[in-house]
């Protein structure tokens, strides 16, 4: 029977919603976005847009989905209370708390991926002061999830890595444990467990089938490499408003802005930057992006040595949340300019493959990019000459690869990580 089992991926991005649906061989037969009508931090912006491209799915396929799963930018976090209902706006990713650094002090050890102001764990302990103990502290994903179950208790273990939850030891460690708040917390789950179906709510909302399963997503930044499909040998970057590393390692590897996550039995390390798309389109727009890019000599240095970050603060390769911005000298050409934010972004790239083989991981022999920014063929030549190895190109989006979870939870024989799919890699 044609789409008999389809599955559904959900990804919660920093400027809106897109969607993918897999058939039941993992191939991406739709894909949808929508972006967020107010920003980021407006947790009603999440919903309408799933809302909206949930509704516009083709009813032939909306009525064949078995299973969905849902991945977010991992350190957006909101205060909701038991019914879900959101209690202000949410800290995004990107926000430090510096207020907070001798409660983190108290609470983790250094270089772990809580103790920074700019964790997950700074930013729960800020919404706390604001709003009480009795809250609910829930990343993007995660709340997202619960409103599609209609049951907010869970968390999946890689969005709550840098709220403090220990992934080797399977706990919240103890000086977290034993806070007064211990209850906001979410009952964490592995990746890919089926929490449950959709609530009848929304299955009558969206016109989902009553049986659908809900499935534990992952991070954004998770979900892209299940779409890359990367081998052992391979970095994956994603492009998209930030700069995100990944690398399967043999073991976790710690240091002061680095994750861990188990991905399809493997582990999977890697850093964000702040630095990324976002700063390019703060000054360009989308068609001056691709006029200009055409303009630049890729083979040649631009002789700028600028740093894009959108504000002060960097999570990774460096872990300062006083590292200022460098966007000047901004030349007369534009082209140039662009030339020289494009270096930039590329050098702090290498700055993190380099930070990630002193921590211990393997140096990639090839690097995979994902995201918007892999499109751009100019950036992609420039990334090759600063980082010394080929860069190739991933078109299929996140939504894609968190859908493979929810894939596997309906058709377990479907191999997450070593199994290729059609288009994965393009020059």
């Amino acid at each position: 029977m044609p789409n008999s089992s389809l599955a559904l991926g959900i990804d919660l991005g920093t400027s809106g919603v897109r969607l993918a649906v897999l058939n039941e061989h993992g191939k991406l037969i739709h894909t949808s976005t929508a972006d967020y009508p107010k920003g980021l931090e407006i947790p009603e912006d999440w919903k309408t847009c799933c809302t909206e491209l949930i509704r516009a799915l083709p009813t032939n396929l909306r009525l064949a989905l078995r299973a969905l799963a849902v991945d977010g930018t991992s350190g957006t976090l909101l205060a909701c209370d038991h019914t879900g209902t959101a209690l202000s706006r949410a800290l995004p990713y990107n926000l430090s708390c510096p207020e907070q650094r001798q409660t983190l002090i108290s609470l983790v050890s250094h270089g772990e991926p809580a103790s920074s102001v700019s964790s997950s764990l700074a930013r729960a302990l800020r919404l706390i002061s604001t709003h009480g103990q009795s809250v609910l502290l829930r990343h993007q994903a995660d709340w997202i999830s619960g409103w599609l179950l209609g049951n907010w208790c869970w968390g999946e273990e890689g969005n709550n890595l840098r709220l403090g939850w220990d992934l080797v030891n399977q706990t919240w460690p103890a000086s977290i444990a034993e806070t007064a708040w211990r209850a906001a917390l979410p009952e964490i789950v592995s990746s890919g467990k089926v929490l449950g179906t959709v609530a009848p709510e929304q299955s009558q909302s969206l016109g989902l089938p009553k049986q659908l399963l809900v499935v534990a997503g992952t991070t954004d930044a998770n979900a892209a490499v299940l779409t890359a499909n990367a081998g052992p040998d391979d970095g994956i970057t994603v492009l998209g408003s930030t700069l995100v590393l990944k690398r399967f390692t043999e073991g976790p590897i710690r240091g002061a802005g680095i994750t861990n996550h188990r991905v399809g039995g493997r582990w999977l390390c890697g850093g964000a930057s702040n630095a990324g798309g976002s700063v390019l389109r703060q000054l360009f727009s989308d068609t001056e992006l691709k006029e200009l890019s055409r303009q630049i000599n890729p083979e040649f240095n631009s002789g700028l040595m600028l740093r894009p970050l959108p504000g002060p603060g960097e999570r990774f390769p460096i872990d300062d949340p006083t590292l200022e911005p460098q966007l000047t000298p901004r030349p007369v050409s534009d082209s140039l300019y662009l030339h020289g934010l494009l270096e930039g972004l590329a050098r702090i790239e290498l700055q993190g493959w380099q930070r990630l083989k002193e921590l211990g991981a393997p140096p990639p022999k090839q690097v995979i990019s994902l995201g918007g920014g892999a499109r751009n063929p100019q950036w992609r030549r420039l990334r090759e000459r600063i980082l010394g190895i080929p860069v190739k190109t991933c078109t299929n989006p996140p939504a894609a690869g968190v859908a493979r979870l929810a894939l596997q939870a309906i058709s377990p024989q479907h191999n997450l990580v070593s199994t290729k799919q059609e288009s994965d890699h393009q020059r």
